[in-house]
């Protein structure tokens, strides 16, 4: 018998908030909806664009990672793989769920396109260095060596950089 492949990779933006949950092992788990833009063209021609809604789970420290920084439109790649499982309601009604279960979440875009978590995800002396680096003129050649561009470097030259 031939082995499967079930790999799921999704480039979109979160449609709401992230929710997480603990099991009762304290094990964190959040559930993500990722949407997902396709454009099509309908039978006359026109440019359609539709959008799918995917649902993600995500488990353990990357489940808090994502509830602590991640909010509603906010980019991100997710990689992982597809499953099918079914649950019983309380009312005894079979249900069927089809969702992604991620291996990692990319957070994608920059830290000002998410400026209510900025205060939280960078401290003032991290903003200060980053916004001397961006006030220096170095043209082409930006130094590869941060020891040459911040004082604040260690012994060995090396820089914590907040990005």
């Amino acid at each position: 018998m031939a082995r499967g492949f079930n790999k799921v990779i999704l480039m979109g933006n979160l449609a709401r908030d992230p929710e997480v949950r603990y099991t009762t092992s304290n094990q964190a788990v959040a559930k993500l909806s990722v949407a997902v833009n396709r454009v099509s063209r309908g039978k006359d021609g026109e440019v359609l664009e539709q959008v799918d809604f995917i649902p993600v789970v995500v488990f353990g420290s990357q489940a808090e990672n994502c509830e602590r920084y991640l909010r509603k439109g906010r980019p991100v790649l997710v990689e992982g793989r597809l499953q099918v499982r079914s649950y019983e309601t309380g009312s005894g009604e079979r249900r069927w769920v089809t969702e992604v279960v991620a291996q990692s979440v990319t957070f994608l875009g920059s830290r000002r396109d998410n400026s209510d978590l900025d205060d939280v995800a960078v401290s003032s002396v991290d903003k200060k260095r980053v916004g001397s680096l961006r006030e220096k003129d170095f043209g082409d050649e930006f130094p590869m060596d941060f020891s040459e561009v911040s004082p604040d470097a260690d012994e060995e030259g090396e820089i914590d950089i907040p990005f």
